[in-house]
């Protein structure tokens, strides 16, 4: 795993309408993005940034090459795409504790977290 990036500059534009509620990047807010690779041209690579909407909801955006989630069929085989997926409050806890995003914790999860 590597660039682990907490509000950084938003990278990509995507817009799409899930059950009557229209998903923006341009106007959502940036939380945090993951990227599991450097190498762009590896058919594994994919790209996910984590936003939250003025209201609250959040969603991911990602892209990703052939072989990753977020691949198109083709024909035969495969290319690269990119959707948006809407998550739960659990949904992007678990997102932000598994790519180690402590301080997205911290600020939009403060009310869920106790000391050990």
């Amino acid at each position: 795993m590597c660039n682990f990036k907490y509000k950084q500059n938003k990278y990509y534009s995507m817009k799409k309408v899930i059950d009557k509620k229209v998903y923006n990047t341009e106007t959502a807010e940036l939380v945090a993005s993951f990227r599991n690779m450097d190498n762009r041209t590896n058919f594994r690579f994919f790209e996910e940034e984590l936003y939250v909407t003025k209201k609250g909801a959040f969603f991911l955006y990602g892209e990703g090459n052939a072989l990753s989630q977020y691949s198109i069929p083709n024909g035969n085989g495969s290319s690269g795409g990119e959707d948006i997926v809407v998550l739960t409050a659990e949904e992007t806890y678990d997102w932000l504790e598994k790519y180690n995003q402590t301080e997205a914790i911290e600020e939009y999860f403060a009310d869920n977290l106790e000391e050990a």
